[in-house]
């Protein structure tokens, strides 16, 4: 039976987390990260978002002006989200080349113009007893939304991150202990 209620998914919490690159993988949804990961704490109620901007030119065959087969000219992968905690870990990934430092009894940032910060990221997904790790083996911040400063409101830190393939051509690995990801597949 196709019609299971009990494999429709909720992302109800998770954390998106960040290490240099090269930091030892996850191998599975539920087994702690390497201590490298920092995590960027709370997101927006928007919650994260995996998009897929794909573009497609279509091969039109003289006869019947009628299209033949579709090239896949550009795939891009991205992770967006916004972020709701000012902590170094946030400053540090939104101002990319930029270091949090301590000053006296207080820190500072010293935001630089941006270079590029290739890292690891996981995206740990949580419905009840149900888990889904995202990992980027090759990903950077590649687009900053506005930071607002106003009464009532969260100070926010809209941020793009955009996969890269890594040493295996791979740009995405995804985990899940749900018995669910098994259905309909014959191994």
């Amino acid at each position: 039976m196709a019609l299971v209620a009990d494999e429709v998914r909720v992302a109800i919490t998770g954390e998106l987390f960040s290490a240099p690159l090269g930091t030892t993988a996850p191998t599975d949804a539920s087994t702690a990260l390497d201590a490298a990961y920092k995590g960027h704490g709370y997101v927006s109620e928007d919650g994260v978002t995996e998009n897929w901007d794909d573009s497609v030119d279509n091969i039109v065959a003289w006869q019947n002006a009628t299209v033949v087969r579709a090239a896949r000219t550009e795939s891009v992968l991205t992770l967006s989200c916004t972020l709701i905690q000012t902590r170094g870990s946030n400053l540090e990934l939104f101002y990319p080349g930029s270091t949090v430092e301590a000053n006296a009894d207080e820190w500072k940032i010293e935001v630089a113009a941006p270079t590029s910060d290739r890292r690891t990221f996981v995206l740990n997904v949580v419905d009840g007893d149900d888990l889904i790790r995202i990992h980027l083996g090759n990903a950077e911040l590649t687009e900053r939304g506005e930071v607002p400063y106003q009464s009532g409101s969260a100070v926010m830190y809209p941020v793009t991150i955009t996969a890269y393939p890594d040493d295996n051509s791979v740009l995405m690995t995804k985990f899940s202990n749900s018995s669910a990801w098994g259905e309909d597949i014959t191994s």
